[in-house]
């Protein structure tokens, strides 16, 4: 018993330190940096913006979605050239949304591109990668919305020709649904505003999240044919797709950012099954490129190779803690005081700082994340480290399709029949989220979260 009480306060131990120094590095790090007056800022003398490719692949999506999605992208301010790809791949319900391919049929800013067959989502981007030319390339997903000024923020930071990617911040459009989606709220917020800002702040954002990432074109013809054939022990990786892109930037010796204030809205998983297997989908992912990822810390500031630990040992010391805790408990009887309030006292000051960083109260009902990733995440990243050859994406499903003579309502044209303020208010909601770098303005999405979404590519 002494073995098990000591190994446990031992792991937890190690655990309560390794994270009190990663976290304060990182929400030291995350904090904006001091910019000169030029920096972010256009020259002057450029009067040619760059042309924007923006690269929507679609699987079975929800008419509705798919329709919110792209009506977000025709309402964007971007002053320059932006054409808009809209690639169907091989969606068994591709009657369903025909009529919502009809509405941007004739829009010379959309170009739909119907695959004949299911190719999955990384190959559905090259089909559009290809048959575009613009100077930047924004991948979007189809159940993604995006504030108005999104890509004009992100052409901004792309102006540094030593950026290769820039990623927007994600919020859930669906947050009010469940006690889960507020929960995935909170942790896109700390993702973003703590782990990217700080990778960020050395130009080496370890993933740009495929919801919203800008690539450099130039860069993206160097590395286009790598990032089609992955393999993974003999195998085509098919999932993973914005972090092993991200990867092969940084790899090419480009930076990749975050934009704080370019806002997308997605939609997140509003019960467990969903986000347990979203969760070792994007864990066989994380663990797949982590080994590609190790090469390049010695070119990288030492920040990130603190990063790669925090992320990986933080874990293992956490179940390593764990285990022997409830081995202990359930052998010999005795709890495991020690390990218990080590990880609660960690668990508040995260949570408290979160709060304090946010300036959102909510933020401390984050604590709930602590038991769900003790006892389904981290068992989950056990499985899929032993699992790494599986290459199924596991959440993809065909959006509700009516049944023969029920009508399938679909959400109409943005300047068909809708008034300026309607059409406005969406827009201008997120806009005023991504000024404020405050979670309270996320309910401004609540109102296009009234309805069940597939997640058929997340």
């Amino acid at each position: 018993m002494d073995l098990l009480a000591t190994t446990s306060a031992v792991a937890v131990s190690s655990y309560a330190l390794l994270s009190t120094i990663y976290k304060s590095a990182q929400a030291l790090y995350a904090q904006p940096a001091i910019k000169s007056s030029l920096q972010d800022k256009p020259v002057q003398s450029e009067v040619v913006l760059p042309t924007v490719d923006v690269i929507v692949p679609c699987f079975n999506e929800d008419p509705n979605t798919l329709a919110e999605c792209l009506e977000s992208l025709a309402n964007q301010d971007y002053a320059g050239k932006l054409q808009v790809y809209v690639v169907d791949d091989g969606s068994a319900n591709r009657d369903v949304v025909a009529p919502v391919h009809k509405i941007y049929a004739n829009d010379p800013r959309f170009s739909i591109l119907l695959l004949a067959k299911n190719v999955g989502k990384r190959k559905a981007q090259i089909a559009a990668i290809r048959s575009s030319s613009g100077d930047l390339v924004l991948n979007v997903d189809s159940d993604t919305i995006l504030a108005a000024d999104v890509v004009t923020k992100l052409v901004l930071k792309m102006h540094d020709p030593q950026v290769g990617a820039a990623m927007g911040q994600l919020i859930a459009s669906n947050r009010s649904e469940t006690w889960l989606t507020r929960l995935i709220d909170m942790e896109y917020w700390l993702a973003c505003n703590e782990e990217r800002a700080a990778q960020a702040r050395f130009g080496a954002v370890m993933c740009c999240c495929g919801p919203c990432a800008m690539y450099r074109r130039s860069a993206l013809a160097l590395l286009l044919d790598q990032y089609e054939a992955q393999f993974f022990r003999g195998k085509p990786s098919d999932f993973g797709e914005d972090r092993h892109l991200t990867i092969l930037m940084l790899k090419a010796g480009f930076r990749t950012e975050y934009v704080p204030n370019a806002i997308a809205a997605t939609v997140v998983p509003d019960s467990l099954g969903p986000y347990l297997r979203q969760q070792l989908r994007w864990a066989r992912s994380t663990f797949r490129d982590t080994f590609l990822a190790l090469r390049l810390l010695p070119e990288l500031d030492g920040y990130l190779t603190l990063d790669v630990i925090g992320q990986n040992l933080g874990p293992l010391l956490l179940a390593l803690s764990s285990l022997a805790a409830l081995a202990q408990f359930l052998i010999g009887g005795s709890v495991p005081w020690w390990t218990g309030l080590t990880i609660a006292a960690m668990t508040m000051v995260r949570c408290s700082v979160a709060a304090l960083r946010a300036r959102e109260l909510r933020f401390l009902g984050f604590s709930l994340h602590t038991p769900i990733n003790i006892f389904l995440l981290l068992p989950l990243k056990a499985y899929a480290l032993c699992t790494l050859s599986n290459s199924d994406w596991l959440s993809r499903k065909i959006a509700n399709v009516p049944a023969e003579g029920e009508k399938q309502s679909v959400i109409p044209h943005p300047n068909a029949g809708r008034s300026p303020a309607i059409m406005g208010g969406m827009s201008g909601t997120i806009c005023k989220a991504g000024v404020s770098h405050r979670p309270s303005s996320l309910a401004a999405t609540e109102s296009v979260c009234g309805r069940d979404r597939s997640t058929a590519y997340k």
